[in-house]
């Protein structure tokens, strides 16, 4: 039986202890280092790198649970080097947890990973954890020299040496994507069993299964459409848990939106930017564009959580309960959505909208006790 990478707490070099207890339910930031704007000038690169610096230590202060920042390689994204934007942030915070809403494993190197991590994981005083995924944005294949038909065969190989690294001392490895180990002792350690490692899934049964077969939480990207329709991606990962002799694990949800003082302001700062974001991505990848009356259906029944506190407090408590979730993440940036509704959306997230849930998924439970 696989021993599932759900560590909570960590002793740092000093010897002094992290507290990483679980709090009832989770909430969290995702970035995927979207250039934002200031007064309407929009911010360069480096600027937009500083940012997020400064936004995780917003998230930090407003009591949020986990920062994390994903990977991308396409004009606009500051984000291609999330190992080093993390070890910044953590010289910036105190308690808030590090990760990645996804981390390309297919087109990196697993013990360059495990070397990057362990060290983040050090710097924050044993705060990282990170989200492993295939890729649905693919332009990292080219980039670094891959063949995109190995795409299933690299993700496979590199998850299993990935993981030996963080349970096992000494690693000796052979496979198809990279040289040989022959028990390598890899410095500086992870805490015993690695860090929280979670599998992110977009929609593919296959990859729902092989988290679960693995023994690892489960991260379900919902972007569009109806987040009830990932039931069926839940009763078959809680399933497989069970075949492959695992306990039942956490599992999370990363989806979009804005929260603001009022719905009105909400519904109307999101449009003006989500918009030409998603008709440009429509015009790339053939769906069609979007239209200000499937816009209003995804906020009301669809992945797209924009509104003020309540009701985007409301919606996260309802897809929870729907589909038994213990974390939700809140992808906040949006290419050139201004610096000042990005902020507000951290503060009211952290400070109004999670404790909100909270009581709103406890008082649910107290009715059924």
């Amino acid at each position: 039986m696989t021993t599932p990478n759900t560590a909570g707490q960590d002793q740092d070099g000093a010897g002094g202890t992290v507290d990483l207890g679980r709090p009832p339910f989770e909430l969290g930031l995702n970035s995927f280092g979207e250039v934002a704007t200031d007064g309407g000038r929009l911010l360069g690169d480096a600027e937009t790198v500083r940012l997020l610096v400064e936004e995780a230590r917003l998230a930090d202060e407003a009591g949020l649970d986990v920062f994390s920042v994903g990977e991308h390689y396409r004009e606009g994204h500051t984000d291609s080097a999330a190992p080093v934007l993390l070890a910044a942030i953590a010289t910036a915070t105190r308690r808030i947890r590090l990760g990645t809403s996804v981390t390309v494993l297919s087109t990196n190197d697993p013990v360059r990973l495990y070397h990057e991590f362990s060290t983040l994981d050090a710097v924050s005083g044993g705060r990282a954890q990170i989200v492993l995924g295939r890729a649905s944005a693919t332009e990292s294949f080219s980039l670094f020299g891959y063949d995109l038909a190995d795409y299933e065969r690299l993700f496979e190989e590199k998850l299993e040496l990935f993981l030996r690294l963080e349970r096992e001392e000494r690693v000796t490895w052979s496979g198809t994507v990279r040289s040989p180990l022959t028990g390598q002792r890899l410095r500086p350690r992870m805490r015993p069993g690695g860090i929280p490692t979670w599998i992110g899934v977009g929609g593919s049964p296959d990859s729902v299964v092989r988290a679960a077969r693995h023994g690892l939480p489960l991260m379900m990207a919902v972007i569009g459409g109806q987040p009830r329709r990932f039931a069926h991606h839940v009763a078959l990962y809680l399933t497989a848990l069970g075949r492959f002799g695992h306990a039942e694990l956490p599992i999370g949800q990363h989806s979009l939106g804005l929260v603001a003082d009022t719905d009105e302001e909400a519904v109307e700062t999101w449009w003006s930017y989500w918009q030409p974001v998603v008709a440009a991505l429509a015009a790339e990848r053939g769906f069609h564009a979007p239209d200000r009356r499937r816009y209003e259906a995804e906020l009301e029944h669809g992945a797209l959580f924009v509104g003020s506190p309540e009701t985007v407090a409301r919606k996260i408590a309802r897809v929870a309960r729907e589909l038994r979730l213990s974390r939700f993440d809140l992808k906040y940036d949006i290419m050139r959505l201004p610096r000042d509704a990005r902020a507000r959306t951290i503060e009211l997230l952290g400070r109004e909208v999670a404790p909100r849930v909270r009581e709103l998924l406890a008082s649910r439970d107290a009715e059924r006790a």
